[in-house]
C-alpha cells in the first residue's frame, strides 16, 4: 500500500511540512513521485518514519537519527533487533522520569521540613539519568569496545561522585573545550596549547574511568573520528576539531 505526503502525516500526526523537510535533509525521501508529482511513500518509508519518531521521541538530533540509520551496520535490516532496542530505549527513559519526579518529591517534602534531604539525594537522580542517556546512545559499542567490567566501573565511580567532584568534571569540559579552540587557532597539534588540552583531556577521562592507559586514551581519540556522532560534536568547536585532537592525543601519549 503507498500513502500520500497528507495521508502518512495524517496518521503519523505529524504536519506535511515536517515530512518535505526530512525529505530535504535526506531522512526519509518518498519511495517514488506520482504522474501528478505526487510523493508516494511505501511500506518501508512507513516502517523507517516509526523509527524516527521513536529517535526523535528519545531527544536523538536527526543528524544523529540519520546516521544510525544509515551508517551504523545491521541496524536497518533486522527490524525486531531495533524494536527490541527503541523499547529498552523508552524503558529507561520512564526510569529515568520516574527517579527524577521521586527526587523532587523528596526535594518538596525536604523545603516542607517534612524529612532530611542530603545534598547527595538531591544530586543522584540526575547522575542516574546521566548514566542511563550514556548507556542509551553509547553503551553497546563501548562495552564491545572496552567491555562490560570497564564501563560497569566507571558508572560505578559517576555514583558515586560528590556534587563538587561532579561540578569539577562540568568544568573541565568547559576548560578543555575552550582550550581546544585556542589550540587550533594556533594550529599545530604538537605544540604547546594542543598539549595543554590533551592534558586537559587525561584529566576529563580520568574523571570517569576507574584506570588509565596511553593505549585507551589514543582509542578514544581515535572514535571520535571514526563515529560520526562524536565528530559532529567536536567540530562544533572548530572544523577538523576531532582529527586535531586525536593527533594531540597521539603525540601526548608517545
Amino acid at each position: 500500500m503507498e500513502y500520500t505526503i497528507n495521508k502518512l502525516a495524517k496518521m503519523a500526526g505529524i504536519s506535511t511540512r515536517t515530512l518535505r523537510y526530512y525529505d530535504q535533509f535526506g531522512l526519509l525521501t518518498p519511495a517514488r513521485a506520482a504522474e501528478n508529482g505526487y510523493r508516494l511513500y511505501g511500506q518501508k518509508e512507513v516502517d523507517r518514519l516509526q523509527h524516527i519518531l521513536f529517535y526523535r521521541e528519545l531527544g536523538m538530533s536527526l543528524e544523529d537519527i540519520k546516521t544510525t540509520l544509515d551508517v551504523i551496520p545491521g541496524l536497518t535490516r533486522d527490524p525486531i533487533s531495533q524494536l527490541q532496542s527503541h523499547l529498552a530505549a523508552l524503558q529507561a527513559k520512564r526510569s529515568q522520569l520516574d527517579t527524577l519526579i521521586a527526587n523532587v518529591e523528596k526535594s518538596i517534602l525536604a523545603a516542607k521540613g517534612e524529612i532530611t534531604m542530603s545534598n547527595q539525594e538531591k544530586f543522584d537522580g540526575f547522575i542516574e539519568k546521566m548514566i542511563d542517556d550514556n548507556e542509551a546512545s553509547y553503551g553497546e559499542e563501548i562495552r564491545e569496545k572496552y567491555g562490560a567490567a570497564a564501563v560497569d566501573a566507571s558508572n560505578d565511580k559517576l555514583r558515586g561522585m560528590s556534587p563538587e567532584q561532579f561540578a569539577r568534571a562540568e568544568n573541565l569540559t568547559k576548560e578543555l573545550n575552550d582550550a581546544l579552540a585556542a589550540a587550533m587557532e594556533h594550529g599545530d597539534p604538537a605544540a604547546e596549547p594542543a598539549q595543554k588540552a590533551a592534558a586537559l583531556h587525561k584529566q576529563w577521562l580520568c574523571v570517569y574511568w576507574s584506570t588509565y592507559s596511553k593505549e585507551a586514551h589514543m582509542g578514544v581519540a581515535q572514535m571520535y573520528v571514526d563515529d560520526p556522532r562524536f565528530t559532529a560534536y567536536y567540530d562544533k568547536i572548530a572544523t577538523g576539531c576531532a582529527v586535531f585532537l586525536r593527533d594531540a592525543v597521539r603525540h601526548y601519549c608517545s
